[in-house]
């Protein structure tokens, strides 16, 4: 046994040695110092939210089956940028937690350098500003773009030309945006345009946008229409959410654009000689796993993949000039693909059951709870649009056991309507949301069970979700950030300096290395 032990002992010296030799030898994965062509256009995209958990499952998705056939055969469809050359691994902590938010994530992505929670571009003293790769491409003489699903103030989008000590002050941030000179800006719109004080207007930002020499446009028609020649650009969806977000692409009608289309323009605007810096952030994934809802996540990260392959296909009339880095800033949610009621069994095809996010299906809870007194509000009544929505069934014991019957037969069918019918637990829990809902929001309890079982969400809502979730063989832990790494994926020029397990802040010295810049 000893002979035995010893014998592996130096094949893994020996596997370990040549590794390090080949490694060693290319002399691009050991530091973040890039010796080779530099790149003239870079694109980074960032998934908000996006970890391996959040890829696999679009994957698992993408390639499931029939709803009544399980995992008895499983397989996957890859995304394209999952099929990159390069791979890697970064962890995603801030300067003082293990669990980062999204603005000292990305300031760590865009900048090299950790920061504390909450905070946009500067040191955890709030005393030093950093200098970032979109604004050293800028200063070299080449073009930036800054693109997000997102508000185009948010904390992703902010990091890369901005420098605040609060995330929250998005009026401040705006006003950062415009004195950034960079050329193109699209997605989302400008968050509290007019301040975060309401009895204290500020002018409208998208006014001192224009008078920066920024030309906004609102129209899918305008938006196509732009030509090279355009000048400095706000390109903002025609439709926005609350936050000044896009909708979710579950939700997108055509009316909008997708997140491929913002990227495909800006690559025709930003295009020139000198080559550009491209940030995209597929920002509402995170937004989607905070609710718990996977559907919505899955369709964010299918749009986020579609918009990588506007970059891949540049980069195929360009292959010796351009980088492409796909990342995420950290995972969201805790998601997991497995959950306690499905065992070893996952059935991902039920989340092609969902038709719309969690968000307008809040909207639906919204108008049921306006007409409806709660003493009066019947679960009965709203429940169609659950089955609508959601594909969730509630069959009457007696069709429930035909059913049953026939699916001892064989009978795919009758397989499929039990797949979607609720429990007496499941349905007792929708129940117990539902009063919760017709409470209204500020007569709900904020304690701690609650608070577990709801995450601050419309309680019918993430119910549902949870139910249909766990349906597939998906949990969640968190209704916030987690912290774990998440994965990188890379193509191009100096593609191989990205493959290995590595720290957020190396994602920004290798990019910089490879584009030509220096602090």
């Amino acid at each position: 046994m000893k002979r035995h032990l010893k014998g592996i002992g130096v094949v893994m010296a020996t596997m370990f040695l040549l590794c390090g030799a080949a490694w060693g030898a290319s002399g691009q994965t050991t530091n973040n110092e890039w010796k080779g062509e530099q790149a003239k256009y870079v694109f980074l995209f960032i998934g908000d939210g996006m970890a391996l958990q959040q890829v696999n499952a679009a994957e698992i998705y993408r390639g499931s089956g029939s709803v009544e056939g399980g995992n008895a055969n499983p397989s996957i469809k890859k995304l394209s940028f999952t099929q990159f050359p390069v791979q890697g691994m970064i962890t995603t902590y801030s300067s003082n937690s293990f669990i980062t938010d999204s603005a000292p994530a990305a300031t760590s992505l865009a900048s090299g350098y950790k920061t504390d929670n909450g905070v946009i571009g500067m040191d955890p003293g709030k005393t030093k500003k950093f200098t970032t790769v979109a604004q050293m491409a800028r200063d070299k003489g080449q073009k930036v773009g800054i693109l997000t699903s997102v508000s185009l103030n948010h904390a992703t989008p902010a990091s890369f030309y901005a420098s605040v000590p609060s995330r929250n002050d998005y009026y401040g941030i705006a006003l950062q945006m415009f004195d950034s000179n960079f050329d193109f800006f699209g997605g989302g719109g400008i968050h509290k345009a007019k301040g975060n004080k309401k009895e204290e207007p500020q002018p409208d930002a998208y006014e001192l946008a224009a008078s920066k020499g920024y030309k906004v446009v609102r129209t899918r028609e305008e938006i196509l229409a732009l030509k090279p020649g355009d000048g400095k650009i706000i390109a903002v969806n025609p439709v926005l959410d609350a936050d000044s977000a896009m909708p979710y692409d579950i939700d997108r009608t055509d009316k909008e654009l997708s997140l491929a289309e913002f990227t495909k323009k800006a690559i025709e605007l930003l295009d020139n000689p000198k080559g550009f810096f491209m940030m995209v952030e597929g920002g509402k994934i995170d937004w989607a796993c905070h609710a718990n809802d996977a559907a919505t996540a899955i369709q964010d990260t299918f749009a986020f993949a579609d918009a990588v392959q506007e970059a891949v296909l540049f980069a195929e009339k360009h292959p010796n000039e351009t980088l492409i880095v796909v990342v995420g800033d950290h995972e969201t949610g805790g998601m997991s693909i497995g959950f306690a009621g499905t065992q070893y069994e996952t059935f991902f095809n039920k989340i092609g059951f969902q038709k719309e996010s969690y968000l307008a299906f809040d909207k639906r809870v919204a108008d049921f709870r306006k007409n409806n007194a709660p003493d009066k509000a019947s679960f009965d009544a709203f429940f169609p649009q659950i089955t609508e929505v959601f594909g969730l069934t509630n069959l009457p014991a007696d069709e429930a056991k035909t059913l049953e019957e026939k699916a001892k037969g064989g009978d795919k069918e009758a397989k499929k309507l039990l797949a979607m019918n609720l429990s007496e637990l499941e349905l007792q829990q929708l129940q117990d949301a539902f009063a919760r809902s017709m409470k209204g929001e500020q007569e709900r309890s904020k304690d701690e069970q609650t608070y577990l079982l709801y995450g601050g969400y419309e309680p019918l809502t993430v119910k549902t979700t949870h139910i249909l979730n766990q349906k597939a063989g998906i949990g969640w832990t968190s209704y916030a950030h987690t912290g774990i790494p998440v994965p990188l994926f890379a193509m191009g020029v100096g593609a191989e300096l990205f493959l290995g397990y590595y720290d957020n802040t190396d994602v920004a010295w290798k990019t910089m290395s490879i584009l030509g810049v220096k602090h």
